[in-house]
């Protein structure tokens, strides 16, 4: 995943076409994903530690060998970074 393009509101790789959010017009938005914007908008108005939170319930389908605790912490080190959650 080293080209990976990662959504900027939920941090998920976003490695095909279909992973892409849509903005107003239809077109690909290539910030988001499909599960964070669709149509223009964020599908849910939530804070960044509510989307941790929803998040942390995948966590058993990542790829990585760690415990939905340690993801927790790796996430809040690495969303106040994303486009969305940045001040």
């Amino acid at each position: 995943m080293e080209n990976a393009i990662f959504c900027q509101s939920c941090g998920m790789p976003m490695t095909e076409s279909e992973h892409f959010g849509t903005n107003k017009d239809g077109s690909k938005n290539e910030d988001y994903c499909i599960y964070c914007f669709k149509d223009g908008e964020f599908t849910a108005d939530v804070t960044m530690d509510e989307m941790i939170d929803l998040c942390a319930k995948y966590t058993d389908q990542w790829e990585q060998d760690i415990t939905k605790e340690e993801a927790i912490a790796q996430m809040k080190e690495y969303f106040p970074k994303l486009k969305r959650w940045r001040n």
